[in-house]
This record gives C-alpha cells, sequence and structure tokens, in this order.
C-alpha cells in the first residue's frame, strides 16, 4: 500500500510539473505585451499617484478597493513585473485548485483533466486570463480559502476558519464581489457541520466572520484616520450602485438584479430543501457555481474578464456532472442541465478572445523577427502605436512639462511618466456626474497643463481659450498652452 501511495504522490507532482510548466509557458507571451488594455492603464496611473504621495480616492480615483492599487504601486506600475506577479498567482491558484479537486472527485482522470482545463481557461487570454485585472489576483486567495473550508468540515479545526475568512478578506479588497464565495463558503460551512444548535453554529463561525470583517475594518479605519471615509465609501461602495444600476434597468431601476436574486433565492431553497440528501462534496460545488454565476452576471455587463470568477466553480460542476459516478441520478441530471445551462448563456453574454491562437503567433514572429514593434504593438489594439508615438513626442519635445489627457487611454500617462493634474484619470470617470466636469476643471485652472492631448472624437468640455493645436498623431491631438 505504501508503494501505491508513493506512485500515486510522485504521479501528483510530476502532473503539477508539468500543468505548471505549461501554465508558465501560455502566459509568458503576456509579460512582454505593450502598455494598452485600458483598465491596467488606470490602475498604472493610480499606483503612480499612491508613490508620487497621493491619497487612493481623494487626490487619484478609481472605483476598486485598495489593494488592487497597493500591488500596482509596491511594483512601481512596472507591467512586466506585475504581469509576472499574475503569472505566479495564476500557478499557485492551479496548485490549490488541484488540491480542491483531490477532495471532491474519486477518480483520478477528473482530477487532472479539470486541473488542466483550468489551466487552459485561466492562463490564456481566451477570457483575459492574460491581464493583470483585480479577478487575476482574487483568483488564489478564494481558492486557498476554499481548500481550508473543505478541510474544516473534515476536521473542524477553528484556525481553518480564520485563515479561510482572512483569505477572503483579502480577495474582497481586491474586488468587492469576493463577498459572494465568502457568502457561499459561509452557507456551505453552516449546512455541513450544523448539529441542531442555530446558536452553537453561530457561535462556531466567528472566526470565520471575525477574520473577514476586521481587515475590512482596519481599511476603513486608515481612511478615517486620513480624513478620506466618504471619498473610500463612495468609490468603493456607492459609486459602484450606479454603475450595476445602469445595465441592471428592466422596468424599474435594479429590475434584473431583482430577477436575478430571486432566481439565486429559488437556487438557495432547492438546496436547503434537498440538504438532506446532497453529499457534502456537491452541496460545496451547487453552493459556490450558484453565487459564482451570480457573480459573473452581477453589473450586467459583458466584460469577459467576469467569467473568471466562474472557472473553478463551473469546472467543479462539469465534471462532477458528467465524470463522476453516483447514486443521486436527480441531482445528476439537474447538475448537468445548469451545467449546459451556464455554458450557452455565458456564450451568448460575454464575448470571448477571438484572437487566442493568433496572439501565441503575434509573439512568435516578434520573437523571431518577423514582425515589426509597431505591428506587434498594433495586433492588442490599433491605438496602441499611437499612445506610444504620443508618449514618444511628449517626452522628447518637453520632459517636464505637465499634460492633461481626455480620452481613455490611461496608459499615456504611464508612458510618459506623467500624473493627471486632478484626480480623475481617464475620459468616463470625468464624465459620470456633472460635479466631476467641474472639478476637472478646477484642476486645470490650478495646474495649467502645458499640453491637453484628445484621443477621442468627443468634444473637450473644458475652457481651451489659453490652447493651440500642435501636433496631431493619427487620432491623437495636441494642443499646446499658449499664455
Amino acid at each position: 500500500m505504501r508503494i501505491l501511495e508513493r506512485l500515486e504522490k510522485s504521479k501528483d507532482f510530476y502532473f503539477l510539473v508539468g500543468t505548471t510548466f505549461l501554465f508558465f509557458l501560455l502566459r509568458l507571451p503576456s509579460l512582454f505585451e505593450p502598455y494598452w488594455y485600458g483598465d491596467e492603464g488606470v490602475y498604472d496611473v493610480v499606483a503612480m499617484g499612491i508613490r508620487s504621495g497621493r491619497l487612493l480616492y481623494r487626490d487619484i480615483w478609481d472605483n476598486k478597493p485598495p489593494f488592487l492599487y497597493l500591488l500596482y504601486a509596491l511594483f512601481a506600475s512596472d507591467q512586466f513585473v506585475i504581469r509576472l506577479v499574475s503569472l505566479v498567482f495564476g500557478i499557485l491558484s492551479l496548485y490549490f485548485f488541484f488540491l480542491i479537486t483531490k477532495k471532491l472527485f474519486l477518480k483520478q482522470r477528473n482530477i487532472y483533466i479539470s486541473s488542466v482545463l483550468f489551466t487552459l481557461l485561466f492562463a490564456t487570454p481566451l477570457l483575459e486570463g492574460n491581464i493583470a485585472n483585480a479577478e487575476n489576483f482574487m483568483m488564489l486567495p478564494i481558492l486557498a480559502a476554499g481548500f481550508f473550508v473543505l478541510e474544516y468540515v473534515k476536521t473542524e479545526k477553528s484556525l481553518l476558519l480564520y485563515a479561510s475568512g482572512f483569505l477572503l478578506s483579502v480577495a474582497f479588497l481586491f474586488k468587492v464581489v469576493a463577498v459572494f464565495d465568502a457568502s457561499a463558503f459561509f452557507i456551505f460551512i453552516f449546512l455541513s457541520t450544523y448539529k441542531n444548535h442555530i446558536k452553537q453554529q453561530v457561535k462556531n463561525l466567528i472566526p470565520f466572520m471575525l477574520s473577514f470583517t476586521l481587515p475590512i475594518i482596519a481599511v476603513m479605519l486608515f481612511f478615517v484616520y486620513k480624513n478620506a471615509f466618504s471619498f473610500f465609501v463612495h468609490a468603493v461602495f456607492t459609486q459602484n450602485i450606479g454603475y450595476v444600476a445602469y445595465a441592471n434597468k428592466f422596468i424599474i431601476p435594479q429590475g434584473f438584479l431583482l430577477l436575478k436574486l430571486i432566481a439565486l433565492f429559488a437556487f438557495l431553497t432547492f438546496i436547503f430543501l434537498k440538504r438532506k440528501t446532497i453529499d457534502h462534496k456537491l452541496l460545496f460545488i451547487f453552493l459556490w457555481v450558484g453565487f459564482s454565476l451570480f457573480n459573473a452576471f452581477f453589473s450586467e455587463r459583458p466584460w469577459t474578464h467576469y467569467l473568471l470568477v466562474l472557472i473553478p466553480s463551473f469546472i467543479l460542476l462539469l465534471f462532477w456532472s458528467f465524470g463522476e459516478t453516483g447514486k443521486q441520478i436527480f441531482l445528476k441530471r439537474f447538475a448537468q442541465l445548469l451545467t449546459i445551462t451556464i455554458i450557452i448563456v455565458a456564450l451568448i453574454h460575454f464575448p470571448i478572445y477571438k484572437k487566442t491562437l493568433g496572439y501565441y503567433d503575434n509573439f512568435f514572429r516578434f520573437l523571431t523577427n518577423k514582425e515589426s514593434v509597431y505591428s506587434y504593438r498594433e495586433f492588442f489594439d490599433k491605438s496602441t502605436p499611437t499612445d506610444y508615438a504620443v508618449a514618444d513626442y511628449l517626452k522628447t519635445k518637453n520632459p517636464n512639462a505637465s499634460i492633461f489627457l481626455f480620452g481613455n487611454d490611461a496608459q499615456i500617462y504611464r508612458l510618459a511618466n506623467k500624473l493627471p493634474p486632478g484626480r480623475f484619470i481617464v475620459e468616463y470617470h470625468m464624465l459620470a456626474k456633472p460635479r466631476y466636469i467641474n472639478e476637472t476643471q478646477m484642476s486645470l485652472n490650478l495646474v495649467k497643463p502645458k499640453y491637453i492631448i484628445s484621443t477621442t472624437d468627443d468634444t473637450i468640455p473644458y475652457n481651451m481659450s489659453h490652447y493651440a493645436l500642435l501636433f496631431q498623431i493619427n487620432k491623437a491631438v495636441i494642443y499646446e498652452r499658449i499664455f
């Protein structure tokens, strides 16, 4: 038996080495991408502002919790290093996903094939796994927490609850939607360890709740100390209410969100009624996929990277439904129907990155000097060469001059090593509310930037009486202050 156990462990070891190498190869091109992705450009500039002494939200603005910006600031908005950190996070995520499958699947082939599928979906650009977005970093703490939760159900060691709650809090401080994973794991722990004493069960879950809430409270207290708590709350919470409401309008404000809440509640009711017949492994999968599905469709925006949060639970559901054997025929059929429904709805709602194969071909051609730098950059976005040209022009023309960008190409600030005059970085931030337009105008009056760059067809809604057209590079128009 010991020999068989050693053989099994050695198989797992070599499998993990192989999948780690595959993950590395698939993510390698991401390290050499140009600065082209708008969201990353915003994160870069926010991080630059933090490093220069600006206070997050009050002096430099975006609408996510602080950990993503702090990570970017820690590595000085260096995209190569940040993407490398994302790659390491991804490999560790793969490791914890593998450990979870070991706990949930009986068949070794399901463990291995599901882990390979996780690698293919998370490491490639298909679902924007190559981008250093919040979802890429929150995946690791969520998966680690999921593993610890499964361990707790088996051992009931409270230290595991502290660890899982803390990790989910870290994920939340990358992006607030991690609260849905926390909810799934909380309900799973409650149902799977319930012993007919609600008060005692709530008491048992105090370590989980404390370790989840205390880091968030600590961050809040920091902004209270800095007299910027209202800026923090508005950016991270209330601003996102409007963001979610915009696409969820159906008959009434938040109409679609209400329908999704009803669907989630109905799903949870079904699970509660069937809880005595559902194996704890399937209970874990059902709860997680239910909340992850709600998470992915929460804002009703069709951004591809929202699907990243659905990858782990969906793969678990897929392989339990079609790969594992069991006597619960009704639940298996239900799980299969749910799996097929998720695939259909996700493919309809979210655009899958269609240039995935071309992405690797583009990298290989550039690596082997079969493609110019211009063509390599243009593959990612046709405006990318222009962004680089504008930044080079500004650095050559007057490297010490202040600039203001009106458009959504925040990466120009990063490439030119400049900060915006005020706290708003891109056009869609400035135009979100009339008072934001006025606030930006006040910043322009105070700083009087030497150059204003427009990268959009929209009319600049600011006083341009002191500026004259200087130069145009493709779509980018550069104005110079003349008096």
